[in-house]
């Protein structure tokens, strides 16, 4: 990667750290007084300082690194927050709805596959009513002239967000051509590798284990910044966490 960018990266890393140090220290914590009794205030401090790290590195900063890690990959071009509008016939919509309805209601019949399930979508008959619908990608990049969606989800995503999810890709899927359409998680909370993921609840939307459009951790990040960036990310991150942790280490001295 080049220095530019993993300067800019370790910016994004540094900054996440300093703004929730910014917010702990500035505003008055909420009184939780059992909390207190039963933890101490230190529990509770370094907690509220936890939450406020994990919700602003699980929205923009996740977001413009993966931005960058895309760039620095020699795509042409990679935006956050693309809207993108799509014509679908309404054929296609209505087995979209009918599929994902099917795996909420638990219903045995209905593939769970990617592959198995754009096939059965995309062999229902035509009715040439074109329906326009738009689609919100967490980031979209292309390279080599192949535009490329993720949705970039916290690592224990409910069945809501993941239904929302797998609908955005069918649709990127059925209503782009050629495009690569991705369900992004940033790390597997459960491990390194992709078969030890074990939040139950999305597991029924998409096939975690198998399905190509699911990115977990090191496969997520090296689809977007090739070979070898999701160590290379760790790699920045522990380099910024030498400057950040002797910083933290001082809140509470």
């Amino acid at each position: 990667m080049e220095k530019r960018y993993r300067e800019l990266i370790a910016n994004e890393f540094r900054d996440c750290v300093m703004g929730t140090i910014g917010r702990i220290t500035q505003n008055d914590q909420t009184y939780r007084p059992f909390h207190i009794a039963l933890l101490s205030g230190e529990a509770v401090f370094w907690s509220a300082f936890e939450r406020s790290f994990s919700t602003s590195f699980g929205q923009r900063v996740i977001e413009e690194i993966a931005r960058l890690a895309a760039l620095s990959n020699g795509a042409e071009y990679a935006e956050r927050q693309v809207s993108t509008t799509i014509c679908i016939d309404r054929a296609y919509e209505d087995a979209i709805h009918e599929h994902l309805q099917g795996l909420r209601s638990r219903r045995r019949a209905v593939p769970r596959g990617w592959g198995d399930v754009v096939r059965d979508i995309c062999s229902v008959r035509p009715t040439g009513q074109i329906m326009q619908l738009r689609v919100i990608s967490d980031m979209c990049w292309q390279k080599d002239g192949v535009k490329n969606y993720i949705s970039l989800k916290t690592v224990k995503p409910n069945i809501d967000q993941t239904v929302v999810a797998k609908e955005d890709c069918l649709h990127l899927t059925i209503g782009v051509p050629k495009c690569n359409a991705y369900f992004g998680l940033p790390y597997n909370p459960y491990g390194e590798d992709r078969e030890d993921y074990a939040f139950n609840p999305p597991m029924g939307i998409f096939d975690f284990k198998h399905d190509p459009v699911v990115l977990i951790g090191r496969d997520m990040w090296d689809t977007i910044g090739g070979p070898g960036c999701y160590n290379e990310l760790l790699e920045i991150a522990a380099q910024v966490g030498g400057e950040t942790r002797e910083i933290i280490g001082k809140l509470r001295g």
